[in-house]
């Protein structure tokens, strides 16, 4: 099945462009409830699944051995801005660990923080590792890979911490990965179909935080990123807004090229989105239309309005077009 258009933006009357993609939402039981384009679309999640990669250092018992907290818990599962906030939980974790920003995989990146980018501009310094939005999730890696007693190559596909995350994926997925490409910080991403993510999505959101390991696992996570929105994102960004607004009620995550997931516990359901451009305005909005469609985010929220419903203005304030969800999507 192709993609399906989803998100269109209109301007002085006339449609403008239009944002194709896929979307599936899957109850506790795996089993798809809606779908809009093709289910069995396979896709890298990116980022999206960060959650998933940090199932093994939970349930190994690599997070309790090294006194993790929810904030680091939320560090792992994030895609950070950069800010202080960020960066010097990190850097206190990886020297709770013995280990320093040499020690991480994930390459050096400018923080997307404006006053964290503007301090390194003022003091002509320059970003490291840890300014990387994935040094979190690779601060986890580093904890699961020591309390492995495995290598310091720890994103080499066939490194134990890789293959322990290969393994998690594939069983709250629920089917076998095609194969992996290598994400922006080096870690492989495995690909699974859009059912498979939100497959995996729903059994977070159905994690029973007295149950078996995978369960305990997955309801602790879910909930420090609930608890830390700030730490998942940053201000600014729409997984932390989206968060806040829903007052803990859903838990959502984006990755690149346009990928989103969400978590929704009340409601024991997943969701997966791929808008295939790689628009990330789009993305932000169709989420934001499947909360809304939920009753998980209220239709007059600043938050609904600044992703999806406001008009779009220019740099004069002036209101010069809309977007709109496109005919047969998320009415």
């Amino acid at each position: 099945m192709p993609a399906i258009p989803m998100i269109e933006l209109w301007r002085g009357g006339m449609l403008e462009s239009v944002h194709a993609g896929h979307a599936v939402i899957c109850d506790d039981r795996g089993e798809v409830v809606e779908a809009w384009g093709d289910p069995r679309a396979v896709i890298f999640p990116r980022s999206s699944c960060k959650m998933i990669q940090a199932l093994p250092l939970v349930e190994s018992g690599a997070a309790d051995g090294s006194g993790l907290g929810s904030a680091e818990l939320a560090l792992a599962c994030a895609s950070h801005n950069g800010a202080h906030i960020h960066t010097d939980a990190v850097g206190r974790w990886l020297c709770g660990l013995g280990l320093g920003e040499p020690d991480l995989r994930c390459g050096p990146q400018m923080p997307d923080d404006p006053e964290a980018r503007k301090e390194l501009v003022c003091s002509e310094g320059t970003p490291c590792q840890i300014h990387n939005n994935c040094s979190g999730k690779h601060a986890g890696f580093l904890t699961l890979g020591r309390h492995l007693g495995a290598g310091p190559e720890y994103v080499e596909p066939d490194h134990p911490v890789q293959r322990a995350v290969r393994a998690a994926f594939e069983e709250v997925t629920g089917e076998p990965s095609p194969g992996y490409g290598i994400d922006g910080c080096s870690a492989p991403n495995f690909a699974t179909s859009l059912q498979g993510l939100a497959r995996a999505m729903a059994r977070f959101a159905a994690a029973d935080p007295e149950g078996s390991a995978r369960d305990r696992a997955a309801a602790r996570l879910w909930r420090a990123m609930a608890a830390h929105p700030e730490l998942v994102a940053g201000e600014g960004r729409a997984c932390t807004s989206l968060m806040r607004a829903m007052g803990g009620k859903a838990v959502v995550k984006t990755g690149a090229e346009a990928v989103f997931v969400a978590i929704l516990p009340e409601l024991r359901r997943g969701i997966a989105l791929k808008i295939m451009d790689g628009g990330t305005r789009a993305a932000e909005a169709a989420v934001t239309a499947l909360l809304l469609r939920a009753g998980l985010l209220a239709a007059g929220d600043p938050v609904a309005g600044r992703y999806l419903t406001d008009p779009v203005r220019n740099r004069r304030g002036i209101a010069v077009g809309e977007m709109r969800l496109a005919p047969g999507f998320a009415g």
